[in-house]
């Protein structure tokens, strides 16, 4: 009994704590957020950009923001100066990363229960990875179909569709569990550090006794 009226205190503190830590966290977060997500929606726009202009093979014109909204225009490289044709694609910050400030203060309520520095490492680099893909998959749905109505590329049906259905899930349901995505990647995980740590005692092996041999009658 002495010990369920004791434990009970304890939850109520932890829960106490983890909701401090969440509100604090997610307050101060959407402030400095506020401040520095054109730069981060630069970042990450420029090498999704460069990485589509890879897969696509497409020059980089220009990269400019304003305010939300960060304009890239691309060009078909192989055709040159003597058919530009120019493509220009808004990507709206917003879209992809309104879920920032509420992701990292669920990070931050865990920290009373998860203190191993790699996993939050791991879980930072998930979430920028998301974003890249985001931007990645939006620009390559939509210069392949300005690249298709213009007869400038003909990529077939399973092309359009694997573009069409990749942004669609990375938007849908990726971007918008965003949250819940990185939660669930914690407490999953949450005890994996300390599963490394304990090392299996080895197993120690017991000779058998030494018989004792028979003393010489004189």
């Amino acid at each position: 009994m002495d010990s369920q009226n004791n434990s009970k205190p304890q939850l109520k503190s932890v829960i106490i704590k983890t909701a401090i830590i969440f509100i604090i966290v997610y307050a101060v977060s959407l402030f400095i957020w506020f401040f520095i997500k054109g730069y981060y929606g630069m970042a990450v726009t420029t090498i999704a950009s460069y990485c589509i202009s890879l897969v696509k093979g497409l020059d980089i014109t220009e990269i400019v923001r304003n305010k939300d909204i960060i304009s890239v225009g691309l060009i078909p490289a192989q055709f040159g100066l003597t058919q530009i044709v120019k493509t220009t694609i808004d990507i709206p910050i917003s879209n992809y990363t309104f879920n920032v400030p509420l992701t990292l203060a669920i990070m931050a309520a865990f920290f009373p229960f998860i203190k191993s520095k790699r996993l939050y490492i791991e879980a930072l680099i998930i979430l920028v990875f998301v974003h890249l893909l985001f931007v990645f998959s939006l620009e390559g749905q939509k210069v392949t179909a300005v690249l298709t109505s213009q007869g400038l590329e003909n990529p077939g049906s399973f092309t359009i569709i694997f573009w069409e259905f990749l942004w669609g899930f990375v938007d849908n349901m990726v971007v918008r569990f965003e949250p819940f995505l990185i939660g669930a990647y914690l407490f999953l995980l949450r005890n994996r550090e300390s599963v490394k740590k304990v090392k299996p005692e080895k197993a120690v092996s017991r000779q058998a006794p030494k018989k004792k041999k028979p003393k010489k009658k004189r």
